[in-house]
């Protein structure tokens, strides 16, 4: 049984032998066996040609034969012949692909990207999509043409298609800046945050290369996916812990914390039991925030109210000083 992806590559093939026989490909008597030929590759992988999302979905906004050219450019066959000790080496063949452009191609293509940028200036992303699309026809592989269009399918929060118009244009050419900011951008809104940070770095590289130093974007870029990530990686260790017996790496769970503000249950000095305490939010959020910065618990041991509070517990007086002017205090707030 076919699979998902080979069903999609089977409506990609379909797609191109529909387009071949009306754009001239093909001849127009061979039309009878184009609809026989595509007839058949429905029949047997069990897809129906009409359904215009299933379509959608298997050329995500490209064609097969743009992504075959991309293929071809980034391969870069070039057969050479076997050479001897007294034989000069032969000259590499030119690698088959797609015809280049012409100059009128290439000048319609310019004026159709830049068409698209003035519907990205008035936030017109459809139309923006649509004309970058037409220009990749004419120029397929264009890693400008990709990149924009990548920003357009972003900017509509379409990110799976951003992701892969950006990596394509870093796969034709990665010392092209933009479009590796515009991968980490996607790979982001994705979820994908540790391949977001490998993006905006690999874009600092190119933009650092001569002594340069990176742009301020894609700086930014970087250190919001570094922080995010870190972020991720702690409420990870935060679930692990609380499903096992305690914090780990040295920091109390819930429990330890109670014990910390005098014991897990009622008792000893008036302190009230751990149901208690984490039914109070301001100390509930207190928790939470310790939980999530180990550095604030230090903060909170040198602030003087919470020395107050544990002089008190161990005194024996029992009680709690006034929570909102404990939790105001910026040193333990978050």
């Amino acid at each position: 049984m076919a699979s998902e992806s080979q069903k999609r590559l089977a409506l990609a093939i379909i797609d191109f032998l529909n387009k071949s026989g009306t754009d001239g490909t093909l001849p127009t008597e061979e039309a009878e066996s184009i609809s026989v030929a595509t007839q058949i590759i429905a029949d047997a992988f069990k897809i129906d040609p009409s359904d215009t999302a299933a379509m959608a979905d298997a050329l995500g906004g490209q064609s097969l034969l743009s992504i075959y050219s991309v293929f071809e450019k980034m391969k870069g066959r070039a057969a050479t012949k076997p050479t001897t000790p007294t034989q000069p080496a032969a000259a590499p063949t030119p690698p088959t692909s797609a015809p280049s452009p012409t100059p009128e191609q290439k000048a319609e293509a310019d004026a159709l990207k830049g068409q698209g940028n003035a519907a990205m200036a008035k936030k017109d992303y459809p139309t923006a999509i649509d004309l970058y699309t037409k220009a990749l026809g004419l120029t397929p592989g264009n890693p400008i043409f990709l990149s924009n269009r990548a920003a357009a399918y972003s900017a509509s929060r379409q990110h799976q298609q951003a992701a892969m118009d950006a990596q394509a244009a870093v796969d034709a050419d990665p010392s092209y800046s933009k479009a590796w900011s515009r991968l980490g951008l996607a790979r982001f809104a994705l979820g994908d945050t540790k391949g977001a940070m490998e993006a905006y770095e690999k874009g600092m590289d190119v933009e650092s290369s001569g002594g340069k130093t990176p742009s301020e974007a894609m700086r930014r870029g970087f250190e919001t996916a570094k922080k995010r990530l870190a972020e991720e990686q702690g409420e990870e260790d935060i679930g692990a812990s609380e499903s096992g017996h305690g914090m780990g790496g040295g920091m109390p769970g819930l429990s330890s914390l109670a014990s910390m503000f005098g014991g897990g249950g009622a008792g000893g000095g008036g302190m009230p039991d751990l149901a208690g305490l984490m039914n109070n939010p301001m100390i509930a959020q207190m928790a939470q925030n310790v939980m999530k910065n180990p550095d604030m618990l230090g903060k909170m041991m040198s602030n003087p109210k919470v020395k107050e509070m544990m002089d008190g517990v161990s005194g024996g007086s029992g009680g709690l000083p006034d929570m909102s002017s404990l939790m105001s205090d910026p040193s333990i707030a978050e």
